[in-house]
This record gives structure tokens, sequence and C-alpha cells, in this order.
């Protein structure tokens, strides 16, 4: 019988079509086609981004240049433009402003074929770094209240570029999803005096069911009420409401657990198009209580339609536990060997 599922943070209900349960081979992922041709985002064609605000890996003195480990660059489209005034105002009933904001690209690699899922660990504790770099250095800028940082893998999960990269959004407002996640928190710790995700990893560690991956400072679960087959959220062990609270131990536990679980999602699922999204406290809101920071891995399995928009329900065919059952059973130590 299917069972619909209420996640205990935002109060979102997901229906676990158990009838349709769905192993990883039952699912067709579509084969993508390189385009090949130039790439902006290689080596050699530096002059072709904005100027970079962000290099690893080469003498600060000669910026736009060959010879970087990672870098970053504003987006050429940029959804929001950091030159000018917020100029908020009414219009009758409807509020508006500005589209003030940051929009930069992390390229993550100087390696075009290279992919998070092979990536060596010395190179994905970069972008990690970066990540936390760009977060402290934009967080000067008083315009902005939050930033969202994303990966768009495959052309079905948004990607318009093959070179691995991901994104990073500077806002001057806190975005709803956000804030409906913070207030869920913050009912849950009045009512109870206690973290929910402090909550939800004490309970996902003592059951052992949903659990994809864990080292000391880190766990990875397939949530109680996923809206993605296979979704995974990776959360620290210690309670933290900012991504930028992370000391450096913490850094490279995070690096060696999201090495693993992304080898695992692609063995299971090879060349999986997915989404991940840092989640983290608002900028100008200072240490939360009972806000905790995490990773939203979303593999593109299955289609938001009439239904889901309709509703705000989501309908998934694989449950958590078998998600996280697979992965965990999965046999990665070659792959490891690898780096």
């Amino acid at each position: 019988m299917p069972e619909l599922r209420r996640d205990p943070i935002i109060g979102r209900w997901v229906i676990i079509s158990k009838e349709r349960g769905k192993r990883p081979s039952d699912f067709i992922i579509e084969e993508e086609r390189t385009k090949g041709g130039f790439c902006p985002l290689c080596p050699g064609n530096e002059n072709t981004t904005p100027p970079e605000v962000l290099a690893y890996g080469r003498p600060v003195f000669a910026p736009n240049t060959p010879g970087w480990t990672l870098r970053v660059v504003p987006n050429k489209f940029p959804a929001l433009v950091i030159e000018g005034d917020l100029d908020k105002r009414g219009e009758g009933i409807y509020d508006k402003m500005n589209g003030i904001g940051a929009h930069e690209v992390i390229i993550e690699t100087p390696n075009h074929n290279e992919t998070i899922s092979d990536m060596p660990r010395e190179q994905l504790i970069q972008i990690f770094r970066a990540y936390r770099d760009r977060i402290l250095d934009l967080k000067k800028d008083s315009r902005f209240k939050y930033i969202i940082i994303f990966k768009n893998f495959g052309r079905a999960a948004g990607a318009s570029l093959e070179h691995s990269h991901s994104q990073l959004i500077a806002l001057p407002i806190v975005p709803h999803r956000i804030e409906e996640e913070i207030k869920g928190c913050l009912r849950y710790f009045d009512y109870k005096d206690r973290c929910v995700f402090c909550d939800i990893i004490r309970q996902e560690r003592s059951q052992n069911i949903r659990i994809v991956a864990e080292n000391r400072e880190f766990v990875a679960v397939c949530p109680f009420a996923p809206r993605s087959p296979f979704e995974i959220w990776i959360m620290p062990k210690r309670h933290q409401s900012s991504y930028t609270d992370m000391d450096e131990d913490q850094l490279l536990g995070l690096t060696n657990l999201f090495s693993e679980v992304m080898r695992r999602l692609n063995k299971a699922l090879p060349r999986v198009p997915y989404n991940y999204m840092l989640h983290s406290a608002p900028l100008r809101n200072g240490s939360l209580e009972h806000y905790h920071w995490h990773i939203e891995i979303m593999p593109k399995l299955t289609m938001v339609a009439g239904f889901e928009w309709g509703t705000g329900f989501y309908i998934n065919p694989t449950p958590p536990e078998e998600a996280a059952r697979f992965l965990r059973e999965i046999d990665i130590r070659k792959e490891f060997k690898k780096t």
C-alpha cells in the first residue's frame, strides 16, 4: 500500500508509491552526447569570461591566465547584477526592487571531462573551500541577505555547459523556501527545545536504515520523506547553522563523505542528472540554535507534473530505506583507489 509521509521540518507531505517501487536499474537515464567544440571554461580561454574574483593553484600576480586549479568568475549572463541600489518601492499592492545581487560561476576543475564523482579529493576540497571563501567575501556587502550555492549536472537538471561547474547567487532577500525551512525548525525548537536536524541525525544513526554513509564529522541519509528517488542529505554531526562555521577538520570530513556519496550514486545510476543545493543560515541572522546547515542532493529521475504543481505533494516510487540500502551496499573500493 502507498504511504503518505510528512517531512518533520516544514510539514510537506510526500507519497511513497511502493507499488511502483523502482530499483536503480528500472530508471531510464538518457545518454548525453557531448557537444565538443569551444569551451569558455577551459584553460587558455580565460579572456572569454569576466575577470576572475578568485583562483587557486597559480601565483596571484598572474590573474586570468592558465595554470589555475579552480577559478571563480562572475556569470556572463547574470540573473542579478552587483551594481546599483535596491530602490525598494511599491506599486499599489505590489512590491518590487532592483535586481541587485551577485551571480558567480565556480569552475571546479581545469579538466573539461572531469566530474564530481571521479574527481580526486584534493580537487574536491578546493571546491568546498571556495564556497566558504566566496560566502565570507560577499557577506561584507550589506545589501546581501542570503547566498545560495548550487550545482546542475546534466541537461535534464539545467546544466547548459558540460565543463564541471557550480554557481553562487547572492540575494537581497531570504528566499521563501529557506524562510519556510527556518520557521519549521523554530517551531520544533520552541516545542522540544532541540534542533530538529540534530534529532534527525540521532534517530537515523539509531535506526540505521536510511543512512548511506558517515564519518566522524558528517552523515549522509536518504530523508524520511524524500521528494525524489535517491534524494540524499549531507549534514554535519556538530550543530552549526552556517556553512562558514566549519573548521579544517570538518572541511576534510565533508570532502571525504561527499566524494564517497557521489561515487556511490554514480555507480548506482551512472551519469544521472542531479542538482545539489547548499542550505545555510541567512547572512545577517548570527548563530541559530534551531537551524542546521546541510547539503541536499536531488537526482533528476521523475517529472514534476500537474499533481505536484497543483498540490505541493511529491510522488516518489522508491522508498528511502531501499534507496539507502542500494547505495550502502555498492562496492566502491576500486573507485577510491583511483584517488
